[in-house]
């Protein structure tokens, strides 16, 4: 293209070059040039003038072409890189007065929890006590049964965990610890799976909350059942899951992570070392309705190898029953079978309970057999019975909650919650509840060694549970209390009384 154009630019040059000469040398001429001739020169003086056009017109192009920039070149197509997802929004949640942090997309939550119990209590007892207890003087006075901070929550979607520390106690005993500590995998449909410390479910009674429980503490024959594989602060794997009308759990559990003190009650320390147990529970709701619900259950808690004491020890694979009477403002027992050498214990549940609209009832027997390891002749293996029933009616109407992935009943949450001014008290709920324990055997057997005797307790305990909000509670609770035990030398060591406890109470 340029070597045409600069061609065709050095034709039109020497041309116009012509031509002007040619020009110049008209006008001598003038006079001499015929008409005809002129009117030649007048048509080729036109044509130089459009040669010169034309010359003008092709040196702008050339201008052009030659100082225009280069033509851009083709955009190349790059592939983006992909853009980094953008973290998920934490949000705040209060729910309850609990605070919490929690990913947009669900995956991540942390949660703090709190619970405090302070419970104050006055020790009836008769003047008249037998001499072998007359210097058994339970005390009245206070304790910080529970004071409780939990931190849980969720991560990566499928991951649970929990800890918990524990500042309460009875008494001397438990003041400061670890309570719980634990991850759980919940990915899988059939089954969730859970390690670290912690307390199995066993039973009914040990499967409710203790924030929302209709009185101070458990019956004794639940609370012996459940240390026999579970209770506090145990080390464990466990397997469970939870539909809407049925229940299945068993655990694998292992010593203690923290022994009890309780020099002041003047009882020896268990020592859980090396034992090794089995906790396993079924329960569901065969009859559910909108208002009433039929609760029935299976429970096992069971000692595989039990704790090693050491070869010094008086009794070195020791298995003890034992509990306080339903209070623990004094943590005196007073039903013990003493520590008994066992090659295995185990302690088989079952459970019942009902509802009908704000109506319960909840009961559970127990059955407690203890292998001996090697006994001598004649000796043979101790077994023991407790049982309880307990229920309650709310005043206010209100209905405890079924708990459906514990398969318990939990608290009550109030209508309203407690404001004078708007004429609100909150949920108020009247409890009864009678319990026995047995852990005497074979007590008159002619074969000392073939004796337990640990006591028969009876306990009739009325209360009355007030419910302000979902955070605070007061419980009164007075109870009646029959112990019925023999020393060894048949004396009568047991006793009669009555007490009178109040427990504050406030969660979030």
């Amino acid at each position: 293209m340029r070597t045409s154009i600069c061609r065709t630019h050095r034709t039109l040059t020497a041309t116009a070059a012509s031509l002007m000469a040619l020009t110049f040398a008209v006008p001598a001429l003038a006079q001499q040039v015929p008409p005809e001739v002129q009117a030649k020169i007048d048509a080729m003086q036109a044509q130089i003038d459009a040669q010169q056009a034309q010359l003008n017109a092709l040196k702008s192009q050339i201008a052009t072409q030659y100082n225009a920039p280069a033509p851009a070149a083709a955009p190349v197509a790059v592939a983006a890189a992909p853009a980094k997802p953008a973290p998920p929004a934490v949000a705040a949640t209060l729910k309850n007065g609990s605070p919490g942090l929690a990913s947009s997309d669900g995956a991540f939550t942390f949660n703090v929890k709190g619970l405090f119990q302070a419970d104050a209590a006055t020790y009836n007892q008769d003047d008249n006590l037998p001499a072998a207890v007359s210097a058994r003087d339970l005390n009245s006075g206070t304790n910080i049964r529970r004071a409780r901070v939990i931190f849980n929550g969720k991560m990566f979607s499928d991951f649970d965990y929990n800890l918990t520390f524990d500042f309460g106690g009875a008494g001397a005993e438990d003041v400061g610890r670890v309570h719980e500590a634990w991850i759980q995998y919940s990915g899988f449909k059939s089954a969730k799976f859970r390690v670290g410390e912690f307390g199995p479910s066993v039973g009914l009674a040990d499967a409710g909350s203790q924030s929302g429980s209709p009185f101070l503490e458990r019956a004794s024959s639940a609370e012996i059942a459940r240390n026999f594989a579970g209770g506090d602060t145990r080390m464990g794997v466990a397997a469970f899951n939870a539909k809407d009308r049925y229940l299945w759990s068993v655990a694998l559990t292992g010593n203690t992570v923290s022994s009890l003190n309780t020099a002041a009650s003047g009882f020896n320390v268990v020592n859980n070392d090396e034992q090794l147990g089995v906790a396993a529970r079924i329960a569901g709701t065969p009859i559910k309705g909108k208002n009433s619900l039929v609760h029935v259950g299976l429970n096992y808690s069971g000692i595989i190898n039990p704790a090693d004491t050491g070869a010094a020890a008086a009794t070195r694979y020791p298995v003890q029953l034992r509990d306080r009477p339903e209070l623990r403002v004094d943590g005196t027992r007073l039903v013990d079978s003493g520590a008994i050498n066992a090659a295995s214990a185990a302690a088989t549940g079952v459970e019942l309970g009902a509802q009908y609209k704000n109506l319960f009832v909840q009961s559970e027997a127990f059955d407690y057999r203890i292998e001996r390891l090697n006994a001598a002749t004649g000796v043979t293996n101790p077994k023991f019975t407790g049982w309880y029933v307990e229920g309650g009616w709310v005043l206010t109407g209100e209905s405890r909650k079924y708990n459906t992935a514990t398969a318990a009943f939990d608290g009550v949450t109030p209508a309203a919650n407690f404001d004078p001014s708007s004429g609100h008290w909150g949920a108020f709920e009247l409890v009864a509840r009678y319990s026995t324990l047995d852990l005497n055997y074979h007590d008159t057997a002619a074969l000392t060694a073939d004796r337990v005797l640990g006591g028969q307790q009876d306990i009739t305990a009325l209360g009355l549970n007030w419910q302000l909000n979902p955070g605070v509670r007061f419980i009164f609770q007075g109870q009646s209390v029959k112990v019925d035990r023999l020393n060894a030398a048949g004396a009568q060591i047991g006793q009669d009384y009555t007490t009178f406890a109040v427990r504050s109470q406030f969660g979030f």
